[in-house]
C-alpha cells in the first residue's frame, strides 16, 4: 500500500482528448481507426520500397524512413491515449511521462531532418542530374539517416530531462492526451519563462531553419522546371514535387504554431487539435499523399497484389 500511495504521488493524470466532449467515446473511436488505417498504410509503403529493387533509391529510402517515423510517432501517443480512456486509468507514470515525451520530441526533431533531406534530394535530381548519382550516394543517404535519428535523439534528451525535472507544486493533471514538453512546463510552480525562450529559440533552428532550407530549394527546382523544354519532365518534376512540399505544409505548419510561441497563448484545445491533425491524420494522409500521384509507388502496388493473387 505504502509503494502504491509513493507512486501516486509522481504519477500523471492525463485528461484526455477533449474530455469535455459529449460524444468523446465516437471521437476516440475514430482516432483509434486513423490510427490503424496510418499504421497499415505506412507498413505497406514500407514493404512495398524494401521489396521492389527499383525502389532502391534515395528519394525513396528517404520515403521509406519518414513511413518509419509516422507509424512510430503514431505508436507513441494513440495506444496510450485509447488505452486511458477506454479502460478509464488515465494515469501514467513519471518515467512513462518522460519516455513518451522522448520519443515524440525525437520522432518529431528526426521527421523535420528528413524532410529537409527530401528536399535537397530533389533539388540535386532536378537542378544537377548529371552530378545526382555522385553526390546523393547509397553511402552519402545513410550518413544522412544517421545523422537524422542522432541529431533527433540528442535534442530530445536535452530537451525531455530538463524540463522533467520541474518541480511541480499543484495539480498533476496534464490537459492532454499525451506528455508534450510544453504542457509539462504549464505545470511547474517555477518561473519557467526563460526555458519557454529556449524551447522558442530551438524551434527556431530546428524548424525555420529546416523550412527556410527546404523553400530556397524548391525556389531553385521552380526556376530551373520553368527553363525545361520537355513538357513530359517538367510534369514529372513538379508531380513528385507537389507531393513532397503538401507533407511539408502538413507537418511544419502545426508545429510552428505549437513550439514557435509561448504556451499560455494558445489554449489546450487548440493545442490538442493540431496536435491530432499533425501526429495523427498527418501520419495516414503520407501514404497515399505519395502513393497515388506516383507511378513507381503504384507499379510496386499492383505487382506485390499479383504476387499475392498468384499464391
Amino acid at each position: 500500500m505504502g509503494g502504491k500511495n509513493e507512486s501516486s504521488v509522481t504519477d500523471f493524470i492525463l485528461m484526455g482528448l477533449f474530455p469535455e466532449f459529449q460524444h468523446s467515446i465516437i471521437l476516440n473511436s475514430t482516432i483509434v481507426l486513423v490510427y490503424i488505417l496510418a499504421f497499415l498504410g505506412n507498413i505497406l509503403l514500407i514493404v512495398l520500397i524494401g521489396g521492389d529493387s527499383r525502389l532502391h533509391t534515395p528519394m525513396y529510402i528517404l520515403l521509406s524512413q519518414l513511413s518509419l517515423i509516422d507509424l512510430t510517432l503514431t505508436s507513441t501517443i494513440v495506444p496510450k491515449m485509447a488505452s486511458n480512456f477506454f479502460t478509464g486509468e488515465r494515469t501514467i507514470s513519471w518515467i512513462g511521462c518522460g519516455t513518451q515525451s522522448f520519443f515524440f520530441l525525437m520522432l518529431g526533431m528526426s521527421e523535420c531532418l528528413i524532410l529537409t533531406l527530401m528536399a535537397y534530394d530533389r533539388y540535386v535530381a532536378v537542378c544537377r542530374p548529371l552530378r545526382y548519382p555522385t553526390i546523393m550516394s547509397s553511402r552519402f543517404c545513410l550518413h544522412m539517416v544517421t545523422g537524422c535519428w542522432i541529431g533527433g535523439s540528442i535534442s530530445s534528451f536535452i530537451h525531455t530531462v530538463y524540463p522533467m525535472h520541474f518541480p511541480i507544486c499543484g495539480s498533476r493533471e496534464i490537459h492532454h492526451f499525451f506528455c508534450e514538453v510544453p504542457v509539462l512546463i504549464k505545470l511547474s510552480c517555477e518561473d519557467t519563462s526563460v526555458y519557454q525562450l529556449v524551447v522558442v529559440v530551438t524551434s527556431i533552428v530546428l524548424l525555420v531553419v529546416p523550412f527556410s532550407l527546404i523553400t530556397t530549394s524548391y525556389t531553385f527546382i521552380f526556376l530551373t522546371v520553368l527553363h525545361m523544354n520537355s513538357v513530359k519532365g517538367r510534369k514529372k518534376a513538379l508531380t513528385t514535387c507537389s507531393s513532397h512540399l503538401t507533407v511539408v505544409s502538413l507537418f511544419f505548419g502545426p508545429n510552428i504554431f505549437i513550439y514557435m510561441t509561448f504556451t499560455s497563448s494558445h489554449s489546450p484545445e487548440q493545442d490538442q487539435a493540431l496536435s491530432v491533425f499533425s501526429n495523427v491524420l498527418t501520419p495516414m494522409l503520407n501514404p497515399l499523399i505519395y502513393s497515388l500521384r506516383n507511378k513507381e509507388v503504384v507499379a510496386a502496388l499492383r505487382k506485390l497484389v499479383g504476387r499475392c493473387i498468384i499464391s
